[in-house]
C-alpha cells in the first residue's frame, strides 16, 4: 500500500492491521488479571505494528502479518514485564485454588464442583467465582517453574530451549508431558474442554464463546481461570 508518490503508506497500513493489535489484546486479557486495562494493551501494541513496519524487509522471506505479530506481541509482553503485573496476592491466591484442586482431586477421585473448591477454601460460592476472576490468566507454566532449583537436575529451560532433537531423554520427557496435558484436558469437565478448545484451537475470544455458550463474558473468563488451575493441578509433576 504506497501514497501517490510511490512511498509506503504507514497511517494506511496502521489502519489495515489495527483489528490484528484488537484481536491479539483481547486473546492476551484472557490470561492477565483485571487490572491489565485491553485499551493499554492496545496502545503498546500500536507501537509494536509501528516498529514492525519500520524494521520490516520484504527479502527476509517472512510475511509482514506473521512479523508483524511477532513483534505486536513482543510489545505487548514487554510492557506487562516492565509493570509486574502479577501481584504477588494473585500468585499466591491462584496457588490456593491449585491446592485445593489436588486435595479435592485425591479426596474425591473426581474433578471437583465449583461449589466443592469454595467450601474447601472457606468462601462462599459467589465469593470464589469473584476470585477467578480477579486470579484470570493462570499460566500453565510459571516463570520459577522453569528455573532451576536444588532438588532438579535441570531445569524447564535446560529441557526444551536447547537442542532436544540430540538427547532422547528430552524428547521422551516432552512426549511424556504432551500425552499427560492432553489427557488432563480430556478430563476437564465437558463445558470446560469446550471453553480451552474454542479458545486455543478455534482461536474464538472470550465474547466469542460467551455467546456460543449464552454466558456472560465474565463467567467464561472464570472458567478459563479455573480450567488452567485444574491442569497447573495435575500437571505439578511434570
Amino acid at each position: 500500500m504506497y501514497t501517490a508518490k510511490g512511498q509506503l503508506d504507514r497511517n494506511a497500513l496502521i489502519r489495515q492491521y489495527q483489528p490484528l493489535v484488537r484481536k491479539l489484546a483481547h486473546h492476551m486479557m484472557a490470561k492477565l488479571p483485571a487490572n491489565v486495562q485491553v485499551d493499554d494493551l492496545i496502545q503498546v501494541g500500536l507501537i509494536g505494528l509501528s516498529e514492525a513496519l519500520s524494521r520490516f524487509e520484504a527479502n527476509q522471506g517472512v510475511q509482514f502479518e506473521t512479523f508483524a505479530t511477532q513483534r505486536i506481541r513482543g510489545a505487548m509482553l514487554d510492557e506487562l514485564r516492565e509493570n509486574d503485573w502479577v501481584s504477588r496476592g494473585t500468585r499466591k491466591s491462584q496457588k490456593e485454588i491449585e491446592e485445593s484442586l489436588r486435595r479435592l482431586e485425591h479426596r474425591l477421585g473426581r474433578s471437583p464442583l465449583e461449589s466443592e473448591i469454595a467450601a474447601d477454601l472457606g468462601m462462599s460460592l459467589v465469593d470464589y467465582q469473584s476470585l477467578l476472576g480477579k486470579v484470570r490468566g493462570t499460566q500453565l507454566v510459571y516463570l520459577e517453574d522453569m528455573t532451576r532449583n536444588q532438588e532438579d537436575e535441570d531445569s524447564f529451560l535446560d529441557r526444551h530451549m536447547g537442542d532436544a532433537e540430540a538427547d532422547p531423554l528430552n524428547v521422551l520427557r516432552d512426549h511424556r508431558l504432551r500425552q499427560a496435558l492432553v489427557t488432563a484436558i480430556k478430563n476437564l469437565p465437558e463445558r470446560e474442554q469446550y471453553i480451552m478448545s474454542m479458545y486455543y484451537e478455534q482461536d474464538m475470544n472470550l465474547k466469542e464463546i460467551a455467546a456460543v455458550l449464552d454466558v456472560t463474558e465474565s463467567r467464561v473468563c472464570q472458567l478459563h481461570s479455573q480450567s488452567i488451575a485444574r491442569l497447573r493441578a495435575k500437571m505439578r509433576t511434570h
